[in-house]
């Protein structure tokens, strides 16, 4: 099951950026999962990554490569996270790259590896390395759909998103004693893959945006960081941070558009948009998802202690199996609230709403709600848990799914 559309909008190509992809069989025979991304030489690279101590070894193996050269290519399989697979793990990451290197004429270091999929099982080497040259042969700027598709893992359908606006940008007015603003197409696009095992506390299990501007790394990193903390740390389907986290962000430099100081927060909008919709597209696929959950709390004391109610709530397996049941529990709401990490709360201004129908007030049920309106309220695929604190201007919203049958079957049977 999965909510909303589930079309890919157009994904604009950006120039620069080439993505390939193969049939391995990886895990699956005859599916897409083996991709492999091209960056131009000079494109400025920010990428995120897991907290999980378990991290796989492709995440330890492209944080380190980070340190010693500007990436040059990405390669990504499905189906086996390689994570939990000690220095045969390591060895199987590093043979990737090192092939990938040799067929297209970099250095080991400039190829970064990521991988998803079942953890504690060694990569089916012989399959993956035969794989990467007909990924190479494919490389296209074009390529995006078919990538969105490879990236896949227990997602029922592809995720991106992309944008092309014009942007103002500052000019170099050849020698003149200051620069001239001009007006050119952005284009942002990005795929993501996540369903499961998602509370990514940095961004989602997968993730991989380019944009043809021209941005130096510290304000790429910048606005990789501003943006996953409004988008892909907001969302969690389970609570679970997966070992292989990993998002990139690519910028190849060959628009037009310069983005510095002047224009930073123009750009950044741009990005935490294309973040947010690809955020908001896995927990749309989340596993055996039937509701798309938001979860906002507001007139809190902080932002942090509005962030860790709106978590409280999203994370409670009360709430979410009666939102999964189309059941107007608010009593399981209010006891969430309730245990939330907040210093004398004062209950008796708390304020709780789903779906615009006032639920509770003054700390207990308001006086005209009725249980038809709730159950009428729940009918609905999109839910809005709306939570009032009393205590402050801060607000903060945390997007999550319902909990039902299908997620415990997709995981109960997930290696079988």
């Amino acid at each position: 099951m999965a909510t909303g559309d589930v079309t890919l909008p157009t994904m604009h190509p950006v120039m620069g950026f080439e993505l390939g992809t193969a049939r391995a069989g990886i895990k699956v025979a005859g599916r897409i999962d083996l991709v492999v991304m091209a960056l131009r030489e000079g494109a400025t690279f920010a990428a995120l990554y897991t907290q999980n101590t378990f991290c796989a070894a492709p995440v330890v193996i492209a944080k380190a490569a980070q340190e010693h050269c500007a990436p040059r290519y990405l390669v990504v399989n499905t189906g086996n996270a390689n994570a939990g697979t000690g220095s045969r793990g390591l060895e199987d990451a590093t043979q990737t790259c090192s092939t990938l290197a040799a067929l297209t004429g970099v250095e080991v270091n400039a190829v970064l590896p990521f991988s998803t999929g079942v953890i504690g099982e060694y990569l089916p080497m012989d399959r993956l390395l035969g794989g990467l040259p007909a990924a190479v042969e494919a490389l296209d700027v074009s390529g995006w759909n078919d990538a969105a598709l490879g990236i896949m893992t227990t997602d029922t359908r592809p995720k991106g998103a992309s944008v092309k606006v014009p942007m103002p940008f500052s000019k170099d007015s050849s020698g003149a004693s200051e620069a001239t603003i001009s007006t050119a197409d952005l284009t942002l696009t990005g795929i993501a893959k996540g369903s499961g095992m998602i509370k990514p506390n940095m961004a989602t299990m997968l993730s991989f945006i380019a944009t043809d501007a021209k941005i130096d790394d510290e304000l790429l990193h910048r606005a990789l960081r501003l943006a996953v903390d409004k988008s892909f740390n907001r969302i969690t389907v389970d609570g679970d941070t997966s070992t292989n986290d990993s998002l990139v962000l690519v910028a190849t430099g060959r628009g037009e558009v310069v983005i510095d100081e002047g224009n930073f927060d123009q750009f950044l909008a741009h990005l935490t948009a294309i973040c947010g919709d690809l955020a908001r597209a896995c927990i749309r696929d989340g596993e055996g998802a039937e509701k798309f959950v938001s979860i906002v709390v507001e007139s809190a004391a902080s932002d942090e202690e509005a962030l860790a109610t709106a978590y409280t709530v999203a994370e409670s397996p009360l709430v979410k199996t009666a939102v999964g049941a189309s059941d107007p529990n608010w009593g399981r709401i209010l006891a969430a609230v309730g245990r939330a990490p907040i210093a004398n709360l004062d209950i008796s201004r708390v304020e709780i709403s789903l779906n615009s129908v006032d639920i509770v007030r003054a700390g207990q049920r308001s006086a005209d709600y009725t249980e038809q309106a709730g159950v009428d309220a729940m009918q609905a695929e999109d839910i809005e848990i709306r939570i009032g604190l009393g205590r402050g201007g801060h607000s903060e919203t945390v997007w999550t799914t319902d909990l039902g049958y299908g997620y415990v079957r997709i995981n109960a049977e997930y290696r079988t």
